[in-house]
């Protein structure tokens, strides 16, 4: 019987410090909150082991995000989940996916992914994205992400719809009978996608946005509504370089608007220094 018991205080013990120091949620969140949620970090420890991973696929990711940018995800998650789960909207937010040379776009040479700079998300930039029928469809898009190529610049960005599930953006694609990319995957949650350009349900209004010409450009929708693509950005003249640098500091969304660059986060207009140096 003693035997018993030992044994039983043995799993309880097990148990508990399972439950206890790193293994610890609030632990675990009140320890990256002091770190403003270091991204780097916060990776580098989810990378540990299977539980840390586990942890942070369950809870840290998704404070991670609502940390940084609180109005758009409290828009995306209105009446709905998060499509393709948080570790994948965590990545669309901070990471560059890169690009490499598709069916409909060609560049010369791969670009690699990288965690971002800078990162800038729209509704009011998402609303170009949408043809008119879609125009009710709610869609965050990034100011695109620059690469120099040498004679040309790169403009890579990426996005995502509110209840994908019930857009229209979707029920065109569906009704279109478009078939999804053979091979292609999405970046963030490696799911399925559909190219925009083969459906044709890219509006001339994307381009203006991007400030690329209309035959340069391309982007996807995953099964899960992650969008992301690339254009050919049209080289700016001096004047218009200054009102563009006017533009990124104003945020048209009135509720929506979402800036994070190196060592601080702009949401709404209000500063605050978010990451760690």
């Amino acid at each position: 019987m003693s035997d018993n018991r030992s044994q039983r205080r043995r799993v309880g013990e097990s148990s508990e410090s399972e439950d206890s120091g790193i293994y610890n949620e609030r632990i675990l969140i009140l320890v990256f909150a002091s770190m403003n949620w270091d991204i780097p970090t916060l990776c580098r420890t989810a990378s540990v082991n299977r539980k840390l991973r586990a942890v942070a696929r369950r809870i840290l990711w998704r404070e991670l995000c609502v940390y940084r940018a609180p109005q758009m995800i409290k828009a995306l998650t209105d009446g709905g989940r998060i499509g393709g789960g948080w570790q994948a909207m965590a990545k669309l937010m901070f990471f560059c996916n890169g690009c490499q040379s598709t069916r409909h776009f060609q560049v010369c040479r791969p670009e690699a992914g990288h965690f971002v700079k800078t990162s800038r998300f729209s509704k009011t930039s998402g609303r170009s994205f949408l043809v008119k029928k879609c125009t009710s469809d709610l869609l965050y898009v990034s100011d695109p992400c620059e690469h120099s190529t040498g004679s040309d610049d790169l403009g890579l960005f990426r996005g995502v719809f509110w209840g994908f599930m019930k857009s229209r953006t979707r029920a065109s694609l569906i009704r279109r009978r478009v078939e999804l990319e053979e091979g292609a995957k999405c970046p963030f949650c490696r799911a399925r996608v559909w190219s925009m350009t083969a459906a044709r349900l890219i509006p001339k209004s994307a381009a203006r946005r991007l400030g690329s010409m209309e035959s340069g450009l391309e982007y996807f929708v995953c099964v899960n509504g992650h969008l992301y693509g690339a254009c050919w950005l049209v080289p700016l003249s001096s004047d218009d370089e200054g009102e563009s640098e006017e533009a990124d500091r104003r945020f048209d969304d009135g509720g929506g608007g979402y800036f994070h660059r190196e060592n601080q986060i702009v949401i709404n207009g209000s500063l605050n220094y978010g990451l760690t140096s």
